[in-house]
């Protein structure tokens, strides 16, 4: 059994929905990252970086147990370990890492910052409502949103005709599209595929995760220990 360690977030979604996606049987850690579990010593053994999520795979390699930390990175060892989600060819396998990666260096880290200064940012004790920031991250986040959606205007799915570790990776901050501020009018592909990833049992699945224990950290406590604050 996989041991995942976990908080109900976009990136954590995305291994819970590779697990329930694959079938494979897993138990489940919570790291509450508003309380700064992420710091303890036993937790950063297995994740370096304090980031959830991260696994441990008891029938890791040579059947020894193996860490994996990075949710991309873990995407893709689910992905090699059952034989699914990754395409069939080589070709299918480069598309795959592509949007993977496009979605790590790009989505992401965008949507994450435009999170932060649309929605937690004028909550801060004094109140940062920044405009240039909110712009940049609320921009570049639908700049993003509108190469998706020019690629899945030929494509099915992201990496092509089949369902992907990509899809799984994009879907969770994808999914928080409004609070991100953006519009799906002019993103009709995109709108689709969303639909299309949210009705899957196993999309539905990994979301609901302890979904009861995702907050809006507002508190104090919380800013000053995921904003250093």
């Amino acid at each position: 059994m996989i041991e995942l360690y976990f908080w109900p977030t976009p990136n954590g979604w995305k291994v819970s929905i590779a697990l329930e996606e694959m079938g494979l049987p897993y138990k489940t850690h919570l790291i509450n990252i508003g309380k700064g579990d992420q710091f303890d010593p036993e937790f950063l053994k297995i994740s370096p970086n304090n980031r959830v999520p991260a696994i441990v795979d008891p029938n890791g390699p040579d059947g020894a147990p193996v860490s994996v930390f990075e949710s991309g990175a873990i995407l893709m060892y689910l992905a090699r370990k059952t034989g699914r989600f990754y395409g069939k060819s080589e070709r299918d396998r480069i598309a795959v890492e592509e949007w993977l990666m496009w979605q790590m260096g790009g989505v992401g880290p965008m949507a994450g910052q435009a999170h932060h200064f649309l929605k937690y940012a004028p909550q801060l004790d004094p109140p940062q409502d920044l405009p240039y920031p909110k712009d940049r991250y609320r921009s570049e986040v639908g700049r993003l949103y509108g190469v998706l959606d020019r690629r899945l205007a030929k494509n099915e799915y992201v990496a092509g005709d089949f369902y992907s570790i990509a899809d799984m990776s994009i879907w969770g901050w994808a999914s928080l599209w409004e609070g991100q501020q953006q519009v799906l009018e002019d993103k009709p592909h995109f709108a689709r595929w969303i639909d299309m990833m949210s009705a899957r049992p196993g999309v539905q699945a990994g979301r609901a995760l302890y979904a009861e224990l995702r907050g809006d950290h507002r508190d104090q406590k919380s800013q000053g220990v995921l904003f250093n604050r």
